[in-house]
């Protein structure tokens, strides 16, 4: 499922936020009756956990804690700590390179969808997994693809129902920070996690209301959504046909989709993972081009036709 932080923020019109929450209910709904005893999250950052004093391509949480941005939860998640160990050894060895932490700090992308399946983000034991999808220079896709394979090949081995969750929007472009256009101040918190005040996180949930409102209404120069882009990706996915991302360059992402269209992967990655246990079919189709959201919003829920 996409986030956003106009989610728990004042400013998207009711209908859109009823629309988008009677998706997300239908997602909710499919969870409970599956009851997963694990969750496997895959998320982004958004220079809120990992910055670029080290920057991964990819992390393996063995002890996560959310910061607390845009209303969502702060606090020790529900982390499972064995079995993040055995699966950051399981991804080594199927030749992933993968970080692994033992204190990762997460944001929304990781809690608002917990919050939003579950109620509780603590609710059951997770498995964080974070993809950068920020933070230039960014790795090909298709190991975005390669890591939720082996990840995959991992769970297959666990006697447990596993719920693989990709968590990032399709086409958009917020305003978030780059090393090239970063001012000082800013700078010295993208490179190295300089903490932020209450009155800071305040001053930037305003500017993205902001900057929503200004995208909704035209007066924007970031990148527009991309409903073209934004199908294609899914038509992809809910034909099980993942490695025709192979052939997505960064380039062509960013041109079509926006900078943070990038978050795909996370989705490309929990696919490939499902992909492991056999041939799957996708239920729950939402998609809206939401520029309230400043995001191509979507959800698909998915079992493997044996398990049907």
């Amino acid at each position: 499922m996409s986030h956003s932080p106009l989610l728990n923020l004042p400013g998207p019109p009711p209908d859109l936020m009823a629309d988008v929450e009677a998706a997300i209910a239908d997602a909710r709904r499919f969870v409970a009756a599956f009851d997963p005893d694990l969750v496997v999250v895959f998320a982004p950052d958004h220079y809120n956990g990992f910055f670029y004093r080290l920057m991964p391509p990819f992390c393996i949480g063995t002890a996560a804690h959310g910061v607390g941005d845009y209303g969502t939860y702060a606090g020790a998640l529900n982390v499972a700590a064995d079995l993040a160990e055995q699966c950051a050894a399981a991804v080594l060895e199927h030749g992933v390179d993968v970080a692994v932490s033992a204190a990762m700090d997460v944001d929304h992308a990781v809690m608002q969808p917990l919050e939003r399946l579950f109620g509780d983000a603590t609710a059951r034991p997770v498995i964080p997994i974070f993809i950068n999808a920020v933070a230039a220079p960014l790795g090909p896709i298709h190991r975005a693809r390669a890591l939720g394979a082996a990840i995959g090949d991992y769970l297959a081995t666990l006697d447990r129902r596993v719920l693989v969750l990709g968590s990032g929007g399709l086409s958009h472009d917020p305003p978030l920070p780059t090393l090239a256009t970063a001012t000082e101040q800013v700078r010295e918190r993208i490179v190295h996690g300089a903490p932020m005040s209450p009155e800071q996180r305040a001053a930037r949930q305003d500017t993205v209301i902001a900057a929503a409102r200004d995208f909704a209404a035209g007066r924007s120069t970031i990148a527009p959504l991309n409903p073209d882009f934004d199908q294609r990706f899914l038509d992809i996915v809910d034909n099980g046909a993942l490695a025709d991302f192979d052939d997505w360059t960064n380039g062509y992402i960013t041109d079509a989709g926006g900078n943070s269209a990038h978050e795909i992967r996370t989705w490309v990655a929990a696919f490939a993972a499902m992909a492991a246990a056999g041939e799957y079919r996708t239920d729950n189709r939402y998609y809206r081009a939401a520029p309230e959201l400043i995001a191509g919003f979507a959800t698909r829920t998915a079992l493997p036709v044996e398990q049907r």
